[in-house]
């Protein structure tokens, strides 16, 4: 395995490089720009990276499927740390082109809610095709195949183009949250603000059969951050889960709920635990009363006198 090297969604210029390079260790890093997310993940599993940094949520848009079904699928991966990066936009032309020049745009379809109002407003005749990334739509200007690209700002060094609008977004304080990807191992180390990532199948489609996945987490008091159905491929109907909970899998709360669901689930994907991004411990409420480690070790102790016949 090649321990010196990261790949992410390229190519150069994207939000995903740019999220990469504020990771302290991207510095010592080669950084190897992939064509998609599948490709980026698939040099991890084949041994020709250590990592991978791909995109997985959008606070406008929601999850990135490509990565959700990517991680869902396929020989397992581990996710060992995330990254949440504010979005912005800028419309990047060729030089010398006004903005009643711009026919036709271009960027990566996750880009295209964030900007559907500015874009309705201030180019409503303008057609939009989707990019493999918003960097490639910069590419793709270059070479002259669209009028404008919505891309990071700083991608236009890069292809030589210019920031005509900046700073477009219709949401403020939008991010993007990416996930930094490694083949299984330990995981990272618990902090007191961590996250938990599993895939979960139901066993069979009945009635109640999410709830009794969402009891698993409930009862233990376990949080859950983020959860969204995805399509197995194996018919209309048949989804997996995709989700994300408050916690570290060493917290006894989240390990006995993990270890609920592997009892009622055919198949559960642990995706592994790892640091909130921009969460520090004294940020993190306290849990629910009869949740803490300290609860379920009395409770253990309690269960044993009962053994015993010590209570």
């Amino acid at each position: 395995m090649s321990a010196t090297r990261y790949t992410y969604l390229g190519p150069e210029g994207t939000f995903t490089e740019a999220a990469l390079r504020t990771l302290p260790e991207a510095a010592t890093r080669e950084l190897v720009p992939m064509v998609s997310v599948p490709a980026a993940l698939d040099a991890v599993r084949a041994g020709e990276a250590a990592g991978a940094l791909v995109p997985i949520e959008n606070s406008v848009e929601g999850g990135v499927t490509a990565t959700l079904d990517e991680l869902a699928k396929g020989e397992p991966l581990m996710i060992y740390r995330e990254v949440l990066l504010p979005i912005a936009f800028a419309l990047l032309v060729r030089p010398g082109t006004e903005l009643s020049g711009v026919k036709t745009v271009t960027g990566h379809p996750v880009a295209q809610p964030q900007v559907r109002n500015w874009l309705a407003a201030q180019l409503p005749d303008a057609v939009w095709e989707s990019s493999a990334s918003n960097a490639d739509g910069a590419r793709l200007v270059q070479e002259g195949r669209y009028d404008a690209a919505f891309a990071g700002v700083f991608a236009a060094a890069t292809y030589g183009l210019h920031p005509l609008v900046t700073d477009i977004h219709d949401a403020a304080n939008a991010e993007t949250r990416f996930v930094l990807v490694g083949r299984p191992g330990r995981p990272a180390a618990r902090t007191g603000a961590d996250k938990t990532s599993v895939v979960i199948w139901l066993d069979d489609d009945h009635p109640g059969a999410l709830l009794e996945l969402l009891q698993e987490f409930a009862v233990r008091g376990v949080n859950l951050m983020r959860i969204e159905s995805r399509p197995t491929g194996q018919g209309i109907g048949n989804y997996c889960f995709s989700a994300d909970a408050e916690g570290h899998i060493t917290d006894r709360r989240v390990g006995e709920a993990l270890m609920g669901l592997k009892r009622i689930s055919p198949q559960v994907r642990f995706l592994g635990s790892y640091p909130r991004a921009g969460v520090s411990p004294d940020e993190v409420g306290p849990v629910r009363a009869g949740t803490s480690d300290r609860a379920f070790t009395d409770a253990s102790d309690w269960l044993t006198r009962c053994l015993d016949g010590r209570f």
